[in-house]
């Protein structure tokens, strides 16, 4: 496999704007994103929305590519970036990692990929993370992730995720925003409308799976930081 990591980054979030270019520790939010992917030792660029975010990468020297600032998602992002950067089809896997989550481990891009190396049958590799608490339980900002778990009990088959309160005993696997996509998968994913499920739960993981692809989850001990909000922004600041 050839994996090329995509970020895929816009100014117009809506709980913290401008977010890719929030200062953590004297660095953009999305340079310290774009950092911790390039160190996984995989070519790494960052899908940008907006101009500001080009140049702030390209400044910590960094890759960076302008796509459409109105595309629905970051999926369809990293898709027009890696068109633009690769129309040859010399990388036949992409992994999405998260432009929020400027202190993700540099192994998990490895992960996704190593993942999909070992199970053909895998078309999409994500990741899920121990629950923080029993809180998580009931929050439905919290996705749960069910799964199939092999017999090393650290990865298996997805079957569902949910924003629901998930009933009776076992761990409950919260799910890490950060995917890897066979090439293939990604433009028929890019592709399909919204799912019914998917516009339920509203988690387009759920449109992979009504499509019938496979998906399969890695297990880590603990989930990323994500600056989803101001609170998140000064746990990471208080982290750089």
């Amino acid at each position: 496999m050839n994996p090329l990591v995509l970020i895929p980054a816009r100014m117009a979030a809506t709980r913290l704007p401008n977010k890719p270019l929030a200062d953590i520790g004297g660095k953009p939010m999305i340079v310290r994103a774009w950092e911790a992917a390039a160190a996984s030792g995989l070519p790494a660029a960052v899908a940008a929305g907006d101009m500001e975010i080009v140049q702030a990468v390209e400044a910590a020297g960094g890759r960076a590519v302008l796509t459409d600032p109105d595309l629905p998602s970051g999926s369809d992002r990293i898709r027009a970036a890696l068109d633009a950067i690769d129309p040859n089809g010399a990388h036949d896997v992409v992994i999405n990692l998260q432009g929020d989550m400027p202190f993700a481990d540099p192994t998990i891009s490895r992960l996704c990929a190593d993942l999909m190396a070992r199970e053909p049958s895998c078309d999409i590799a994500t990741l899920v993370a121990p629950e923080a608490g029993p809180e998580d339980r009931a929050n439905p900002d919290v996705v749960k992730a069910v799964l199939a778990l092999d017999e090393t009990g650290r990865s298996g088959r997805a079957l569902y995720f949910t924003r629901s309160t998930l009933y009776g005993d076992g761990p409950v696997w919260r799910h890490v925003g950060v995917y890897g996509y066979r090439r293939a998968a990604l433009e028929a994913f890019c592709a399909a409308p919204p799912s019914p499920l998917e516009r339920r739960e509203k988690l387009e993981q759920l449109r992979a799976l009504e499509m019938g692809l496979n998906i399969w989850a890695a297990v880590i001990d603990e989930a990323p930081l994500s600056v989803d909000n101001p609170a998140d922004l000064e746990a990471a600041r208080k982290l750089a």
